[in-house]
């Protein structure tokens, strides 16, 4: 598979940071909404995530999802390619929690992050990411072997996404066109290349917030999540890979991550065990 030339990427860079620093996205900050709490705890749980973890928040932003991370005891630092939103991500947290920061590009950490956190989440990050393959593996990089990597991604065959890219202010296609590439045999197919193992998907979601956060509509959507025929088209997917707890020999690196390629169909599968940890702050720029 091609891989992205340098100039390309900084290129795709500097064009994310332009659409996020400067859209001023209300979706962006933190916000505490039956809406918002439930997509945490499905990543929470469908990632394993356990007392004590330390996790990296891939995209932090304003700390949106970091900060609830944090509230439910998980050791959390967050990275960002953006210096501006992580300083309002403080202004939001407060002194509340200490939550180490990172801005830098997600294939450009330095050596002293390898092998650091149990697990690395996302959400609504994936699909701004250059390169797929290239970003899994840069993660992985940074998790430990047996570790959990897991997305929370928006499905790209639900309708309310592109009617919700042409109405909401400072959202654009043209920021948010990846949604294209989240679709489970892209993805899946990313992780393979990047050596990840046990490919997972799980959907959720049906409802729009302002349906959503009413208990009626929430007692509904859960009612009709359970329909298969609504199945396929649920608002939220989340992807997980796991890091090997062996990484192979160079040599055999490509042998060792074509299985994964020929059985990910048969092998996706869905985890769960109760959310638990900690949280924590300081700012590193890794320019």
């Amino acid at each position: 598979m091609a891989r992205a030339h340098r100039p390309d990427i900084a290129e795709h860079n500097r064009l994310q940071i332009e659409y996020f620093e400067h859209a001023g996205k209300e979706a962006m900050r933190p916000t505490s909404t039956p809406y918002a709490e439930r997509q945490v705890d499905a990543l929470i749980t469908f990632a394993c995530l356990a007392a004590a973890d330390h996790v990296l928040d891939v995209g932090c932003g304003m700390g949106r999802y970091t900060l609830p991370l944090a509230e439910r005891g998980l050791a959390v630092e967050g990275i960002d390619l953006s210096r501006t939103l992580p300083d309002r991500l403080e202004g939001f947290n407060a002194g509340r929690h200490e939550i180490p920061l990172h801005c830098a590009d997600i294939l450009e950490l330095p050596e002293s992050l390898d092998r650091r956190f149990d697990a690395a989440v996302g959400f609504f990050t994936l699909h701004h990411l250059h390169d797929l393959p290239a970003s899994f593996a840069a993660i992985a990089r940074l998790v430990k072997p047996g570790g959990r990597i897991a997305f929370l991604e928006p499905n790209p065959i639900n309708v309310l996404y592109y009617i919700q890219l042409a109405i909401a202010p400072g959202m654009s296609w043209h920021g948010d066109k990846g949604i294209l590439k989240m679709r489970p045999r892209t993805v899946f197919g990313a992780m393979a290349d990047a050596g990840l193992t046990s490919p997972a998907l799980e959907r959720f979601g049906l409802f729009p917030p302002f349906a959503a956060n009413r208990p009626l509509g929430a007692c509904l959507e859960r009612l009709l999540e359970l329909v298969p025929l609504w199945r396929p088209l649920l608002a939220f997917q989340l992807f997980r890979g796991d890091v090997r707890t062996e990484r192979p020999r160079a040599g055999a690196w490509a042998r060792a991550t074509r299985p994964y390629s020929d059985s990910l169909r048969q092998d996706v599968r869905h985890s769960h065990r109760p959310p638990t940890a900690r949280h924590a702050r300081r700012t590193r720029d890794y320019a």
